[in-house]
């Protein structure tokens, strides 16, 4: 299993971005090894469509579960077409996201968490 989880930055000790779509980067772990490997989110300089992008970007990458602070109706209806996971209230370090999930403290979600275009905001 590989869960990516949305950062401002490229290690473990990095803070999660709250935004799915234009976060800075993609953390994408095994739970199990804690071994990662960290991706800039190509997605998040474009002028639109960034939700999907990102979200296609994660499945790419072999995700299957996806932890961060929101998710808009675009991206979810991306990754839900996917097959990926969305759980959102993550915060704090990446390390303590991964801990969070594992102790079933973040949400799954079944529909978008914010509006459209709320991570430009």
């Amino acid at each position: 299993m590989k869960i990516a989880i949305t950062s401002t930055g490229k290690d473990l000790e990095s803070q999660v971005d709250p935004r799915f779509g234009r976060c800075q980067h993609f953390i994408v772990l095994d739970p199990d090894t804690m071994k990662f490997s960290s991706h800039d989110n190509q997605a998040g300089m474009q002028r639109g469509g960034a939700g999907p992008m990102a979200a296609k970007a994660i499945s790419d990458l072999g995700a299957t579960v996806v932890i961060t602070g929101d998710v808009g109706p675009n991206a979810f209806d991306a990754l839900k077409a996917a097959g990926i996971q969305a759980f959102i209230g993550a915060s704090g370090t990446v390390a303590q996201a991964i801990q969070k999930w594992k102790n079933k403290q973040l949400k799954e979600i079944g529909s978008a968490s914010v509006t459209e275009h709320s991570g430009m905001r």
